[in-house]
């Protein structure tokens, strides 16, 4: 079995104690809105899974991978003051207008 399909068959056994644990709690609290979101997420849960490809994609840029990562898609912003004139009349959001 392949590291995709084990990922895969270890989150749909954890769903399926999931779903046994909320079924306990609607037992418990009947249907009230809070478990019927539990139910929802749930739901929501199973159909991303089953959405997944059973094979595991290729490397993506950037993907982590072990302890590091690939740096050569990282991007260095410099620490240094940018220039004031790139700002002139732009708004800070949520601040408002600078008047210059």
């Amino acid at each position: 079995m392949t590291q995709a399909k084990t990922e895969l068959s270890d989150v749909e056994q954890a769903l399926s104690q999931l779903r046994s644990r909320i079924s306990a709690l609607r037992s418990r609290y009947g249907d009230v809105p809070a478990v019927r979101r539990l139910d929802n997420d749930l739901e929501r849960l199973g159909i991303d899974l089953r959405d997944l490809p059973t094979d595991a994609p290729a490397d993506l840029p950037g993907q982590r991978r072990g302890a590091g990562f690939d740096r050569s898609h990282t991007v260095v912003v410099p620490d240094a003051p940018y220039e004031p004139s790139l700002w002139h009349g732009a708004d800070d959001e949520g601040v408002g207008g600078q008047r210059w």
